[in-house]
């Protein structure tokens, strides 16, 4: 009989915060308990730094390792990168940080844009305080070249914001879809923003303030189902998956300087969503729940930087749509009418 391989892993994928806290007699492969507790006793804590404790089993036995962690906290003014950013709620995102008094780069796959909504935040804010360029996330080499124009503008990023995203502005079952509308649904959303991770991670776990990087989701992101747009609920539904996957990746790896979020905005009156407002139902729930960009980014930024400014480095899901909003916004509707025709003339 073949002979069973156990890897190693991390029994506690958390690094477990103990300034100078005793700890179990576990037997440790690599010293005794005696030079453990010399060790941590003689090592000084210093400023700005935590002691961590992990355990871990390798080759059949219970390994004890210590490290000490140091991270630059994070105060604000923050530096804010947003991907598909030069319209919709990217753009809106990009004004609610910079009224804040946050900088932020924007990127586009247009050119036009990116210098249209760069021109018009800057005659607002200032010239000295947002930067774009042109950037295709599907494009490993267009993703680097961004991080690169950011270290150039910002020196670093708090902050990065997965937001570009596509449907091809197709509204039809997955068998009239074309060849051309699937490769650009599936590129973007998740070709896309894997490289985009990848690079953000690569990019802040170098920073000695790391960062936060918050993954938008969508429709069909809850498991439901999206027909007329399956291919896009797709890839949105592994958004989340996507998302626990590198948590459990940063931890495995003992990166605790880079966090990665779910941003949940809800329906938002874009031109991707309005697009398919072609039927009763949509139209509907399109008035019920649906709110304009500016809204709904008023209400994500504040979050978003309450979780940097408190130095936590916990996964979180921010949510705009909560689903008790939801429910009481239907309730209205069907009680007193509320909303009925508020963006769209329903038959």
């Amino acid at each position: 009989m073949a002979s069973l391989s156990v890897p190693s892993v991390s029994l506690y994928t958390n690094p477990r915060v103990v300034p100078n806290q005793s700890v179990p007699d576990i037997p440790c492969a690599r010293c005794t308990m005696a030079s453990y507790h010399a060790r941590l006793s003689s090592t000084p804590m210093l400023p700005g730094k935590v002691r961590a404790v992990r355990y871990r089993y390798a080759r059949g036995r219970v390994v004890r390792a210590e490290s000490n962690v140091s991270r630059e906290p994070m105060v604000p003014p923050y530096n804010v990168l947003i991907t598909g950013s030069s319209k919709g709620i990217g753009y809106a995102l990009a004004k609610e940080f910079l009224k804040a008094g946050d900088n932020v780069v924007l990127c586009s796959r247009s050119a036009d844009r990116v210098e249209s909504a760069v021109e018009s935040l800057r005659k607002e804010f200032g010239e000295q305080h947002v930067w774009g360029t042109v950037c295709d996330v599907r494009e490993g080499k267009d993703v680097k070249a961004l991080v690169e124009f950011a270290r150039e503008k910002l020196k670093y990023v708090d902050i990065w914001i997965n937001n570009a995203g596509s449907n091809a502005y197709s509204y039809k079952p997955l068998v009239e879809t074309s060849d051309e509308a699937l490769m650009e649904v599936v590129t973007t959303n998740t070709l896309g923003l894997m490289i985009c991770c990848r690079e953000a991670i690569n990019m802040m776990r170098n920073q000695s303030r790391g960062g936060h990087i918050f993954n938008i989701d969508g429709a069909g992101s809850d498991g439901r189902p999206t027909p007329r747009f399956a291919a896009y609920g797709a890839t949105k539904r592994s958004v989340v998956h996507l998302t626990k996957s590198l948590q459990a990746e940063l931890q495995m790896n003992e990166v605790n300087n880079v966090m990665v979020h779910n941003l949940s905005p809800g329906m938002v009156t874009t031109d991707l969503l309005m697009s398919g407002a072609t039927t009763k139902q949509a139209k509907f729930f399109i008035n019920i729940l649906a709110e304009p960009p500016d809204v709904v980014a008023d209400y994500l930024v504040p979050s978003i930087r309450s979780i940097t400014s408190s130095q936590s480095m916990k996964p979180t899901y921010v949510r705009f749509l909560t689903g008790l909003k939801a429910y009481s916004r239907i309730f209205s509707r069907l009680a007193f009418g509320a909303r009925r025709n508020k963006y769209l003339m329903e038959d």
